[in-house]
Formats: C-alpha cells, structure tokens, sequence
C-alpha cells in the first residue's frame, strides 16, 4: 500500500498545508468552495478584459486602457499563483526568493527599454549613424 493511498479521495489534501483524511469534511470542503472562488474571479476579470478590448478600447486612451489591462493581468497572475500554485501557503523568504528576482526582471526590461529607446531619439535628432 502506497504511502499516499489516503489522499487518493481528496487531491486538495495533498497539495494544502492542511492535510485531511475525509473529502466531505469541512476543512476539504472549504478548500474547493475557495478554489471555485478564485475561478469565478478569474472569469469575472477575463470577461472584463474582454469587454473592454472589443467594446470601450476605441474610445479610451491608450496610456488608460494599458494600465488597466496591465493590473488586471497582475491581479489575475496574484491568484493563480497564491492559489493554484500553492504559493500563499508557502513561508514568506520562499516567496521572497521568487518575487525579489522577478520583480528585477521587470526593472531590467523597463530599464532597457527606456534605453534603448533613448538611443533611438538620439540617433534620429542628431543624425549618428
């Protein structure tokens, strides 16, 4: 007998920080209402998003519509990795070791961006190259 023959009636209890025998306890049932939750969040978000790319982008500015898009997704990314990865049960250096480099990554990209694209007015007012 395997020695995870017991989470085979609730999956939920193997990747939570709870582990419950029985799939109609409570503690089991709290878990799936809670990840129904996070699906209904994430529906209700993309049906947004959605609605403003078909409906309202054409008459909104871009700067607006972008950083509406860009903290929908951020909001949206937040609960798939709290929930559904498990981070949000995890201790807080773990989820500073992968927040604290991802959070450079996107420094490096805006960094980057910003320079090159000073680069680019340079070359084109002052005609280098």
């Amino acid at each position: 007998m395997s020695e995870f023959s017991h989470y085979e009636a609730d999956q939920s209890a193997l990747y939570s920080g709870e582990h419950h025998v029985d799939a109609s306890s409570d503690a089991s049932k709290a878990q799936v209402k809670k990840i129904w939750m996070i699906t209904l969040y994430l529906t209700i978000i993309t049906i947004v998003e959605v609605f403003i790319g078909l409906y309202v982008s054409g008459h909104m500015p871009k700067l607006y519509l972008n950083s509406g898009f860009i903290i929908m997704t951020m909001f949206k990314a937040y609960l798939i990795v709290k929930v559904f990865m498990h981070l949000g049960d995890e201790v807080k250096n773990m989820i500073s070791t992968i927040l604290i480099p991802l959070t450079l990554f996107f420094w490096f990209i805006i960094a980057f961006l910003a320079d090159g694209a000073f680069w680019l007015w340079i070359n084109h007012a002052f005609g280098i190259r």
